[in-house]
């Protein structure tokens, strides 16, 4: 059964180096180390003024930016909120749900002095089966937002609710809930927090891209841009046709007849969703049937957790491509690729200064 709450964003970090110890310790926490213990605090009046004496340095509009997180991660985030971390080094994101008050932690565990506990309900839940619209509600590099938009909480608790779960989409007739006038102006000082922090650029632009591959790419058409992809890297390539495939979907080597090493089979699943161990099994028999030297599973959506421990020990033997590394593929290749794939997926260069 799906229950409704409230929705928040909380970062591990910029650089998502505080993901793995929220996974591991059952919290999520922020850093603003120089704002002291936030126990005491019990407004966002006094929260400003906090980050105020906390940043000296600070422009008051970032203080405020500052100080609307923290009053969000300390008095409205309540004890059966969801929240999402979105896996910064990960094509997955986690989503639990908060089961503890506000604890101040003065030493630190890393970079996080503020914590909230959490019970994690899933922890690998594929970008590939998440809306562009709810991705981009995720995306601010706020440290703490609340996710409103499109009907967000709604769709984030369907799925954490199972693992076969697929973003429903926004609800016929969805109205935003609004709370009290002073609930309303927190809100609104997060929003303008999040606004001012801008988007994760390098998820957004790779999220887009994955929505164009699965749009202009699905099922038989997956399977000929991996050809197109291996053939650029100077592979002979058999594309199998429409229809069963017995576990292969390509067959690629090297040589003038493709029959020398190394000898690929590839299976080629264009599905949202992580594929089972199920699959990595049926790959690992048409290697060996097919006398080939490995074997490469392309699964937009990644592969399921007993699928990852079903790869431990055959990292020469079976390599997985998920989404974010079949895009480095195409980009490593774009300019060998065929006309019509670069018709269907126009992609332009761009170097930006990392700031």
């Amino acid at each position: 059964m799906v229950t409704e709450a409230r929705a928040w964003v909380v970062r591990g970090g910029r650089n998502g180096e505080s993901d793995q110890r929220f996974l591991a310790d059952n919290l999520v926490g922020i850093g603003f180390d120089t704002f002291g213990d936030l126990t005491p605090v019990t407004s966002r009046e006094e929260m400003k003024a906090r980050a105020v004496k906390a940043l000296p340095d600070a422009k008051e509009a970032s203080a405020f930016n500052y100080a609307a997180q923290a009053w969000a991660f300390r008095g409205r985030i309540e004890a059966g909120d969801l929240v999402v971390v979105p896996l910064k080094n990960s094509p997955h994101i986690a989503i639990g749900r908060i089961v503890g008050d506000y604890q101040y932690v003065e030493e630190g565990l890393g970079n996080v002095h503020h914590t909230r506990a959490v019970e994690w309900l899933r922890t690998d839940i594929p970008r590939t089966v998440i809306g562009k619209d709810l991705l981009y509600s995720i995306g601010a590099f706020s440290t703490v937002v609340q996710v409103q938009r499109n009907d967000a909480a709604y769709r984030l608790g369907v799925l954490a609710a199972s693992e076969d779960a697929e973003d429903p989409g926004e609800r016929s007739g969805f109205v935003p809930k609004r709370g009290a006038a002073s609930a309303s102006a927190d809100e609104a000082d997060l929003e303008d927090a999040a606004t001012e922090s801008g988007f994760d650029i390098d998820a957004y632009v790779s999220d887009r891209i994955t929505a164009r591959i699965r749009e202009r790419f699905d099922g038989h058409r997956l399977s000929q841009l991996v050809g197109a992809i291996l053939e650029a890297e100077g592979f002979v390539v058999q594309v199998s046709p429409p229809g069963a495939d017995g576990g292969v979907d390509i067959l690629a080597g090297r040589g003038l007849f493709g029959m020398d090493s190394p000898r690929v089979v590839v299976q080629v699943k264009s599905e949202p969703k992580a594929v089972s161990d199920t699959v990595v099994a049926q790959l690992h028999g048409a290697v060996t049937r097919n006398s080939a030297d490995q074997g490469l599973l392309v699964a937009m959506g990644g592969v399921t957790k007993p699928a990852e421990h079903q790869l431990v020990g055959q990292k020469f033997r079976i390599a997985v491509w998920d989404a974010a590394r079949l895009q480095r593929a195409i980009f490593e290749n774009y300019e060998a690729l065929p006309a019509d794939v670069k018709a269907d997926l126009p992609l332009r260069r761009a170097w930006v200064l990392a700031e």
